[in-house]
């Protein structure tokens, strides 16, 4: 069969464009999951898409295909362009056009019955042709999609085109919300109907990897809007083991560290809310509404003032736990004690005094703070823990740091109390 470049699973494109971009770096025999004719295809489909971002290294053990992208380049987000490949057949293509056709000319409207005929007196009799249950299903399709409006008179339903919005006073908006917010590739189409527009923006930390879950947020959003309850099929990539939760979704969480994507919702099962990867979901089912929304919402508001990342709970419980560090900087390093307000989050800082502050917070989860923290050493004066262990597990980085660097611990400069 001839290799097709149009996209008919998108979780399959998905899988292949993590693998080669998040994970990246893996030899062709390295595929184990699927057979090397798929690993093939879906190869070419890629270098179709992202031709200019595709790149391979040449190693020992044979060569590494991965995808690389520069962020002081590429303004825009490429991972997009697999949302614009869609597949279709001769008979779709043929009844959209024809069939955009016949409604551009009819103003005030025409009935599905005028449109089936118009289409036998269009189409050869060479060519497919189309029932009138298959025009009315595409209708329906279009009529959802907002390409189609239709309108009443009498019992008569007749259909018409919807009024295209004019967005080209817009394109500053969409280029910064396609390349800044979840579901950012809708922004990217309708910046696709722009016809010519600046880029004028360029970003440091570009996270792009979202636009892969973007159906998966477009459908956790449209269910939040309607305080739903909803279906997860989720994967635990370690076990390579698929599972199904039934949760209400409560917020979408977007970390400013790593651009990953988290969903907080209320597990019934476990009679808490946690937290669940966008990126290890596979699938959203949309089910009843729940009367239990804005009281579970109001729980999460109420718990993110103990929150440092995502997790609800301790791995103590529920019970809080404590950390506060102090750090000591020079007249010249004032860029410090601002930094530590800036990013304080759900923390507390105090100003001892012109070259001295101290940090604290009480969290559900302290080691969620220890990267952050860590980015403080060389001027940590002293820190303590609540959880013994998380402060034995910090100290004993701190040495192994000092040995790999053959600094001896405990030095004045060095010692953290």
């Amino acid at each position: 069969m001839a290799y097709n470049e149009l996209i008919k699973n998108f979780n399959r494109i998905r899988d292949y464009m993590r693998e080669f971009y998040i994970y990246g770096f893996k030899r062709r025999d390295e595929y184990t999951k699927k057979s090397s004719r798929s690993y093939d295809d879906e190869r070419r489909r890629m270098e179709s898409l992202l031709g200019d971002y595709m790149r391979f290294r040449q190693t020992a053990d044979g060569k590494n295909v991965f995808i690389s992208i520069d962020s002081r380049v590429s303004n825009h987000n490429p991972l997009y362009k697999a949302w614009k490949a869609k597949s279709f057949t001769d008979g779709d293509i043929t009844l959209h056009f024809v069939l955009l056709d016949i409604l551009s000319t009819e103003k005030n409207g025409i009935t599905l019955s005028d449109i089936v005929d118009k289409l036998y007196e269009m189409l050869p009799e060479s060519s497919r042709q189309f029932d009138e249950s298959t025009v009315r299903k595409k209708l329906k399709e279009y009529t959802s999609e907002g390409i189609v409006k239709t309108k009443k008179e009498g019992k008569t339903v007749k259909y018409l085109p919807e009024e295209i919005a004019d967005v080209s006073g817009f394109s500053d908006v969409l280029d910064f919300f396609s390349e800044t917010a979840p579901c950012g590739v809708i922004g990217s189409f309708l910046l696709d109907k722009v016809h010519s527009h600046n880029d004028r923006f360029a970003f440091k930390h570009h996270y792009i990897t979202g636009a892969l879950d973007s159906d998966i947020a477009c459908l956790l959003f449209d269910s939040m809007k309607d305080k739903c309850n909803i279906t997860l099929e989720t994967i635990n990539r370690h076990r390579d083991r698929i599972a199904e939760n039934h949760v209400i979704p409560l917020r979408i969480m977007i970390s400013v560290q790593s651009g990953r994507q988290y969903l907080m919702a209320y597990v019934p099962r476990y009679r808490r809310i946690t937290s669940f990867r966008l990126d290890n979901i596979l699938s959203v089912k949309k089910d009843e509404k729940t009367e239990k929304f804005d009281y579970f919402r109001e729980q999460l508001d109420r718990i993110q003032s103990h929150m440092w990342g995502v997790s609800t709970q301790s791995r103590a419980g529920n019970r809080m736990e404590h950390v506060d560090f102090t750090v000591t900087y020079s007249d010249n390093e004032k860029h410090i004690p601002k930094r530590l307000e800036r990013e304080k989050r759900c923390g507390t800082v105090e100003h001892l005094d012109d070259n001295t502050s101290r940090f604290s917070a009480d969290v559900y989860d302290a080691t969620e703070l220890v990267p952050w923290i860590r980015t403080f050493i060389c001027r940590i004066k002293e820190i303590h823990f609540s959880n013994e262990i998380l402060q034995k597990q910090f100290r004993d980085d701190m040495e192994a740091m000092y040995r790999l660097y053959g600094i001896e611990e405990g030095g004045e400069s060095n010692a953290v109390q």
